[in-house]
């Protein structure tokens, strides 16, 4: 884990850093990321990419995905060599492919219990995904975490797509009218995430996989790096120790 900018020192909202443990905005809004974050979909995502992909005669793997990668879909295809022309067709014909898959999706596991956590903590949370609308919407409701969720911001609303800090803000406007973003939390598993986490001011929390290994999230601004999810909850949600909250307590009554 790494401190990022805009998240130590003076210029930082009730952020503390505890022995073991995370960064801790105090009762602060949560904004997630869904697939690949929350959600095992990343699979089933590669699966229907190289089925349209093939079609066009364009080479696919993971590490294309990963150098080509955007919460654009258009402007990935358009990377990957998909010709302009083709790419609404090829778009269609992934989620026809994507959606044929929905039923042996999963969150990670943890997930659920993590959030409920969160939200008997006090969280309030939300989504800002690339992910079309009546997909996450389906998926919400089937895994049981909708209600945890109820603030969403999806690919196809009328916003700018990520890295762009439209999405987020829409988002925490929602979560917190007037609240300060540097008090608010952004978890997300691709670079563009933390890049857009960073420029709100929000606190990024980096989850490894398929797109974005710990430099890649660490050089785009997050502010820490975990494994998974439930991890990151599980030392987010510790009690503080002993000693940190005595030098927290001497540090504040100077």
């Amino acid at each position: 884990m790494v401190e990022g900018p805009g998240h130590g020192g003076e210029s930082s909202i009730g952020l503390r850093r505890r022995r073991g443990g995370s960064i801790r905005p105090e009762m602060a809004a949560i904004v997630f990321d869904w697939d690949g974050t929350l959600v095992d979909t990343l699979p089933a995502i590669l699966r229907a990419n190289i089925e349209v992909l093939r079609h066009y005669g364009v080479p696919f793997d993971v590490a294309r995905y990963r150098a080509a990668y955007t919460p654009d879909w258009r402007l990935m295809y358009r990377r990957l060599g998909v010709p302009d022309a083709a790419v609404e067709d090829a778009g269609a014909r992934w989620l026809e492919l994507f959606r044929a898959t929905e039923t042996i999706l999963a969150p990670f596991p943890g997930v659920g219990p993590a959030l409920e956590a969160l939200a008997a903590a006090g969280h309030r949370m939300g989504l800002v995904t690339a992910g079309h609308r009546w997909v996450v919407e389906e998926q919400l409701h089937a895994f049981g975490v909708a209600a945890l969720l109820p603030v969403r911001i999806c690919g196809d609303d009328p916003v700018a797509p990520k890295p762009d800090p439209e999405p987020l803000r829409e988002a925490l406007a929602e979560l917190e009218p007037g609240g300060d973003p540097r008090a608010a939390i952004y978890v997300g598993d691709a670079p563009d995430d933390m890049r857009m986490a960073r420029t709100v001011g929000a606190l990024g929390i980096g989850i490894v996989g398929t797109l974005g290994a710990a430099a890649d999230l660490e050089a785009a601004g997050a502010g820490e790096v975990w494994g998974s999810v439930v991890e990151w909850v599980a030392a987010y949600l510790a009690p503080e120790p002993a000693a940190d909250m005595s030098a927290s307590v001497a540090e504040s009554a100077r």
